[in-house]
């Protein structure tokens, strides 16, 4: 098992298959773009199957998300899903993605072993997301969410970051159309994640903020922490049910008490958390080692990482330090 200090158990596992993405989204890196990791550093497909193996099979992980930089970039995403979905005990797996593709390579993800899918959105304007990442692709975003809800990837999740000025007055219009369209909305506080490290504390859409829009239009009802359980959105429902808008307030209303997340950025390096400024090299112990009489090795250190978590992420903290990596090459 994957334990601490604290009594938390690491059981949801979020790797990143690559740092690169095809979008710029403001709020996450410049309009450049960022230099990539270079290829002989990304995990293998064969090592990222062995390294979910041995999470699975030998540290207790029930859930995995494949995550990027955006995830749909990576050639051999299918058959990574598929050999995943083949492991005893099999685990849940899902994809947190920007959704451009997704209309191509939904039907074949759900054939591999592919159980749900989170997609960003952030506006149902497209001069709007035009402007917030540099790309003019809402159209394809709309048809993937559609085809992946065709699939019968489910249920189908939608993540929106608010922006100060550019779309904070649209939360009530995206509840509205995920409502309609069946999609489980999550909205997400802005977090110190970004490339330019040009977040600040007063100039982001906080969760009061998003609830306070909310309900001018409609009516929630908390859902409660033991329906919460470790899940990091806090749920209300909406009009009396059965729909559920979610808020994740990672910087105002941290949840790490319950968090129960371990993470593998795309070089194959451990994350106790999102914001951790710590890693561990378990692409170096794959490679050093002699094969799968190693993998009790690569369990241990893997063990050994995530004993070593701190109590918090410390992001409510005024003197909080932003993690040299940012978002895309963490993953999400």
């Amino acid at each position: 098992m994957l334990t601490d200090t604290y009594g938390r158990t690491a059981t949801d596992l979020r790797v990143s298959l690559t740092d690169r993405c095809n979008l710029r989204c403001t709020y996450c890196m410049p309009e450049e773009g960022l230099q990539w990791l270079p290829k002989p550093e990304l995990l293998t497909d064969d090592e990222i199957v062995r390294l979910v193996r041995i999470a699975v099979t030998r540290l207790g992980v029930r859930e995995v998300r494949f995550t990027g930089g955006e995830p749909l970039l990576r050639p051999g995403l299918t058959g990574i899903v598929e050999r995943c979905a083949a492991l005893e005990p099999r685990p849940r797996i899902s994809l947190t993605t920007n959704g451009i593709g997704l209309e191509r390579t939904a039907p074949a993800l759900r054939a591999a072993g592919l159980d749900r899918v989170n997609v960003s959105l952030d506006t149902l304007r497209p001069a709007v997301f035009k402007a917030m990442t540099r790309r003019d692709r809402h159209h394809d975003v709309l048809r993937g969410l559609a085809a992946a809800r065709a699939a019968g990837l489910a249920p189908v999740k939608v993540n929106a970051v608010l922006m100060p000025g550019v779309n904070d007055d649209e939360a009530p219009e995206l509840l509205a159309w995920a409502v309609e369209e069946g999609y489980e909305l999550r909205f997400i506080e802005q977090m110190p994640l970004d490339a330019q490290h040009g977040w600040t504390r007063d100039g982001m859409v906080t969760a009061g903020d998003i609830l306070a829009s909310l309900r001018t239009r409609f009516s929630l009802t908390p859902e409660g922490e033991e329906e919460r359980g470790s899940a990091p959105a806090e749920r209300w429902v909406v009009d009396g049910g059965p729909a559920r808008v979610g808020v994740i307030a990672s910087v105002t209303r941290p949840f790490c008490r319950a968090c129960d997340r371990t993470r593998l950025t795309a070089d194959g390096q451990v994350r106790t958390c999102l914001f951790a400024r710590e890693e561990s090299d378990l692409r170096g112990a794959l490679r050093s080692g002699g094969g799968d009489a190693d993998d009790d090795a690569v369990a241990q250190l893997w063990r050994t990482a995530m004993w070593g978590k701190k109590a918090g992420s410390g992001i409510d903290d005024p003197s909080f330090l932003q993690p040299q990596r940012p978002m895309s090459a963490i993953g999400g």
